[in-house]
């Protein structure tokens, strides 16, 4: 376990934040997941301002070659107290999906105006259960995770997609995962990792084109016994987690071991890099509501827009 670093605040009061990107001008979008909105925060912190309201539960969010935001909507939460926290699931029945769930999807957000559209609610007849996180590769489409939903006594399982920015074509990569989360690639866009929630595993498939891998089934990196949201990139190729209950999780590529760095938040659940050469980490504290600056030993991976 590494030492603590510290944490500088620079947005409080956020709604179940996730998300984090980082934007030329450096200020910041997050989605707020019990707020239903994609949410800006200006450079160096600040009061928060709601770029648009989506509705449902907003999971994840990526810049693509548009300069537009997308965003993967995992369709709305059940959610309960624990303690001063607001968290997404019912604790009595450690169920997830409300009552009048029809079903996640992505969306396109015009920065500017805030208008919004659908862009996918389905793949090959399968509606999405619980679109959680998004990246883009260099030719311009996205890879995402659907999440699914749990229920008192079953779980969906999970899958990851493959979609174009321009809402005309959509595959299905890998299916059966057990709480697919965060997703990123290698710094050669050659592989396309998945963080498991219910495993704690990163799973990796290697990419021989745009939306396609070279098989179904996926390599584990790494298993740890934790549980895992959502993931950044270094530029070294390491993986860096959040990890539900310790913080933030660095799995070598190569499969060598992994790392803790303690964050102050039994719900850190994402982290982006950005500042002077993508050494700083901006980390989503949802339990607490903020959005965190943290010194980060190694440069971060440069998203492909």
């Amino acid at each position: 376990m590494a030492d603590a670093p510290e944490v500088e605040e620079l947005a409080t009061g956020l709604a179940f934040p996730k998300g984090p990107v980082v934007l030329a001008d450096g200020s910041f979008l997050v989605v707020e997941i019990r707020r239903a909105t994609l949410t800006r925060v200006p450079a160096g912190g600040g009061t928060p301002e709601v770029v648009a309201e989506l509705g449902g539960g907003p999971n994840g969010a990526a810049i693509g070659p548009d300069g537009a935001a997308y965003v993967v909507n995992n369709g709305g939460f059940l959610w309960s107290k624990l303690g001063d926290m607001e968290i997404p699931f019912e604790l009595s029945t450690m169920s997830n999906q409300p009552p009048d769930f029809t079903g996640g999807w992505v969306d396109r957000v015009d920065l500017a105006t805030g208008e919004h559209s659908v862009l996918y609610r389905e793949c090959d007849g399968l509606t999405f259960l619980g679109p959680n996180d998004i990246v883009f590769d260099a030719d311009g489409g996205f890879w995402f995770t659907d999440f699914g939903k749990t229920r008192p006594r079953e779980a969906d399982r999970g899958s990851l997609y493959y979609a174009t920015a321009d809402g005309s074509h959509i595959v299905q990569a890998a299916r059966g995962l057990y709480g697919p989360n965060g997703v990123g690639l290698s710094p050669a866009g050659d592989r396309v990792y998945v963080a498991e929630s219910f495993s704690g595993r990163l799973l990796a498939w290697d990419v021989t084109g745009p939306g396609q891998v070279a098989s179904p089934m996926a390599t584990v990196v790494e298993a740890t016994k934790g549980h895992f949201d959502s993931l950044a990139v270094e530029a070294d190729g390491a993986v860096v987690v959040a990890a539900i209950g310790q913080g933030l999780c660095v799995v070598q590529a190569d499969g060598s071991g992994h790392e803790y760095v303690p964050i102050p938040d039994r719900f850190t659940t994402n982290v982006a890099f950005g500042g002077e050469d993508r050494r700083t980490a901006f980390v989503t504290l949802s339990g607490s509501g903020r959005l965190v600056a943290v010194d980060w030993p190694r440069p971060g991976l440069g998203l492909a827009y």
